[in-house]
């Protein structure tokens, strides 16, 4: 047999030990009574409870595993301590595994040990050392607790919420799960307290990239960025150690309503250097730069008239936005929609995302504003109008609409006409349309202008019938007495009517010889009476009458005699006043500049 020194030590003891010499005894060496006396002893010194120590697992069961630490007796362990995920044991015969010596010697003589308890033992060493030395070390969130998150780090340690990040975090169950890195901040192993932090790491890791992406802060320069947080003006990039704020008009060439239309959190992106301010440490960045700016040119691409086809990225209340190609958009205003329909909002007629056919109105390439037109891809109806229709044509068509001023007429889809509160009568005073026409009523009307450049259209009602005012100036003169009907009294005069429709004013001057402060004095609504004609104006359908000295007889055209100037002024003084309507209510003619006077009172009054 072989010596006692052909025995090697086994694992990484420099001694040989009693595990060793068994071994080697199974293998057939020759060992002496007294060395074997002698290990054993040394074997028993050498186990102290409370160490971590290395043994060899001698037999595997269901419940127990056995294992020979090199001491009188074995070691037996509870079979969980060593089973997996899947409840398997995950150890064989012959494996070494290290324990922990609770106790030498238990009350059936056996030693106990633990596997869990030495794993515990060399975690609770790290840990010390990590925290002694400023090392970081590596844990998984397992829980959100109060205040914090708990981190299993080999035993549970604390992580405040303030040393989760940098920045506050607002959804700590997020975190659940994931794998970190962290610094021992706390340590109290009697009590197995550990109080960790992220953010310390954090900070050490930022301070490090910052250092280098300092040295590429050169406007111009492109760099890579994390998008860290996104407002409704812009978005914070991290370009490493620093953030950097991309500002939503830097974003795109084109129109955008939120950064979050391009941009998540936590998307890598490539960003350009605008400028940087090494004081502040304030970085702008763009986006959109990366690309040629699409507007150079522009007017030379999209020139006026020119027919294109785009996209619709935006609605608004008195337009669309219409993309003509990457970073290029003009709007088509809601009037420049449709010649026939009535818009009130665009998404009446177009969605987003609509592809339509515009025609270039207007480039501003300066203020980059582009004016497109729908409507104008189709031919005008008002220039079909214009050529169907001629001044004095009579069509028919329904009202749509009253207003205070007249009525809308409308004679094809899209196509309205306005009939003029004035246009509804020769005769009748009207104070509001209603008093003729009605809501979808269907009329004939006369068209009297069409204008197709200002898309406006004018018919008439009174214009059906032939105009009673031209036909009583072609039948009457001035200076002819006929016979009338009061039918109001105001205080500058009588109206009275002389014809069908038709009515002229009696001013208070001309209704007798003597000076007559008020018509009601003289004159009875209803009463007949001969009046003279005055003037006659057609087209203003005013007529002025007198009732001073008529008598019964045919018009005459010679012109009345005037009053002598010589003629005492006492017949026509009142109260030591000289009425001036008198004195010219007794010349007949010339009195022209006296009727318009007239006629602007009456106007005034009237109003």
């Amino acid at each position: 047999m072989s010596e006692i020194s052909a025995i090697e030590p086994s694992g990484d003891s420099e001694k040989t030990t009693l595990a060793d010499l068994l071994t080697a005894l199974g293998d057939g060496v020759d060992v002496d009574a007294e060395t074997l006396m002698q290990l054993i002893d040394q074997s028993l010194k050498e186990l102290v409870e409370g160490e971590v120590v290395t043994g060899r697992v001698l037999e595997v069961s269901v419940d127990e595993i056995i294992v020979d630490i090199g001491y009188k007796s074995e070691g037996i362990i509870n079979a969980h301590e060593f089973r997996d995920e899947d409840g398997l044991v995950s150890i064989a015969v012959g494996d070494e595994v290290e324990v922990l010596l609770e106790r030498r010697e238990d009350q059936d003589g056996n030693v106990v040990v633990s596997r869990e308890k030495a794993e515990k033992m060399k975690v609770w060493g790290k840990i010390e050392d990590a925290f002694k030395n400023d090392e970081i070390i590596e844990g998984v969130v397992v829980d959100r607790v109060k205040g914090g998150l708990a981190v299993n780090i080999g035993v549970r340690a604390f992580l405040p919420g303030s040393q989760v990040d940098i920045r506050p975090v607002r959804n700590l169950e997020s975190m659940t799960g994931e794998e970190i890195r962290v610094k021992v901040i706390k340590l109290n192993k009697r009590r197995a307290n550990v109080v960790v932090s992220r953010k310390m790491v954090l900070e050490e890791e930022r301070a490090e990239e910052k250092k280098e992406t300092l040295t590429q802060l050169i406007p111009g320069n492109q760099l890579d960025g994390v998008v860290k947080n996104i407002t409704d003006y812009g978005a914070f990039v991290d370009l490493g150690g620093i953030d950097g704020l991309l500002h939503i008009t830097d974003m795109s060439w084109g129109r955008i309503s939120h950064p979050t239309e391009l941009l998540g959190i936590g998307d890598t992106i490539g960003i350009v250097v605008l400028s940087f301010d090494p004081e502040r440490e304030r970085v702008s960045l763009g986006y959109k730069q990366r690309m040629p700016d699409p507007w150079v040119g522009v007017a030379e691409k999209f020139p006026a008239g020119a027919r294109m086809h785009g996209k619709v990225v935006s609605l608004t209340d008195y337009g669309a936005f219409v993309e003509l190609e990457e970073g290029v958009e003009g709007l088509v205003h809601i009037s420049e929609m449709s010649w026939r329909k009535r818009i009130k909002h665009p998404s009446k007629l177009v969605e987003v995302s609509d592809s339509v056919d515009v025609v270039i109105l207007d480039v501003d390439e300066d203020n980059r504003r582009i004016s497109l037109g729908m409507k104008q891809t189709e031919p005008n109806p008002w220039r079909l109008i214009a050529e169907k229709y001629e001044e004095g044509n009579i069509i028919s068509g329904r009202v749509r609409n009253l207003t205070d001023f007249g009525a809308f007429v409308e004679i094809e889809e899209g196509i309205d006409g306005l009939i003029h509160i004035s246009d509804m009568s020769w005769t009748k005073r009207i104070e509001h349309p209603s008093e003729i026409l009605h809501k979808g009523q269907e009329v004939e009307v006369a068209v009297l202008s069409v204008d197709a450049e200002r898309q406006r259209l004018s018919l008439g009602l009174k214009q059906l019938r032939p105009n009673i005012w031209d036909k009583y100036a072609e039948t009457h003169q001035v200076g002819e007495v006929i016979p009338g009907t009061v039918t109001k009294l105001t205080n500058f005069g009588a109206f009275v009517e002389i014809d069908e429709g038709i009515e002229g004013l009696v001013h208070v001057s001309e209704i007798a010889d003597r000076h007559v402060k008020d018509p009601a004095d003289e004159l009875t609504v209803g009463e007949k009476l001969q009046v003279k004609i005055l003037k006659i104006d057609a087209d203003a359908h005013k007529i002025a009458l007198s009732a001073k000295d008529l008598e019964p007889g045919p018009p005459t055209k010679r012109e009345p005699k005037p009053v002598p100037v010589s003629e005492p002024l006492s017949a026509y003084q009142q109260d030591g006043r000289i009425s001036v309507g008198d004195v010219v209510g007794k010349i007949l003619f010339p009195r022209s500049s006296k009727i318009e006077d007239e006629d602007k009172d009456e106007d005034k009054d009237e109003e």
